[in-house]
């Protein structure tokens, strides 16, 4: 698994004018490919009279998923050069869909390259990204006692608390990067003279 990504940070659009040509940048995280072809659906049904809707996106956080489509652009001038833009900031899980409304001035296939590619690019900075790391989930199951100075001590020192549940003890779901591990271990038990468990779960992304 990869240490961490880049996603884009909220669903927004961001519109660039080329040589009167209109180009409408919408970008959304997207979980699943399904989510973002949803997207993609959403975006089109916003723009039918719109000249081209063309779309690339990243999915998995090893970029297991990439797809991109030119609708109707010369191939190889829309969605290549936007799925490049997000693969080379490192951006993941995530859809990008440029409506373009033709102004009446042909850009040829540099231009449209430079267009699509950078809509994406100044789409990108406008919403902004945000990195998720690869998290351990930790389980900690403290008695009440305690629990209260462990959650506090958890949330001072910057851990991604995630979940905290109460039942005949307190059980803390945290998430650490795995080079922490041992550290949180002799931690824990020093804070609760040994009395609290630890038990490491599954793997899952937080933000950093």
């Amino acid at each position: 698994m990869q240490e961490q990504y880049r996603t884009v940070a909220r669903e927004g659009v961001h519109e660039v004018e080329i040589n009167r040509s209109r180009f409408l940048c919408a970008l959304s995280p997207a979980a699943t490919e399904q989510e973002a072809q949803d997207f993609v659906t959403r975006v089109r049904k916003e723009h039918p009279t719109a000249t081209h809707n063309c779309f690339a996106y990243v999915i998995g956080a090893d970029a297991a998923v990439q797809k991109a489509s030119d609708d109707g652009e010369p191939g190889g001038t829309a969605g290549v050069p936007m799925l490049q833009m997000l693969l080379r900031r490192d951006v993941r899980y995530a859809v990008a869909v440029v409506t373009r409304y033709y102004g009446g001035v042909k850009l040829g296939a540099g231009g449209l390259i430079r267009a699509y590619g950078g809509a994406v690019g100044e789409a990108l900075d406008v919403l902004g990204t945000v990195t998720r790391q690869r998290f351990r989930l930790a389980t900690v199951t403290v008695d009440h006692q305690r629990a209260g100075k462990v959650e506090n001590d958890l949330r001072a020192t910057g851990r991604e608390v995630r979940d905290v549940r109460y039942g005949e003890a307190v059980t803390i779901e945290v998430g650490l990067p795995d080079s922490e591990v041992d550290a949180f271990r002799a931690w824990l038990a020093d804070t609760t003279a040994g009395t609290a468990e630890l038990e490491l779960g599954g793997e899952a992304y937080g933000d950093v």
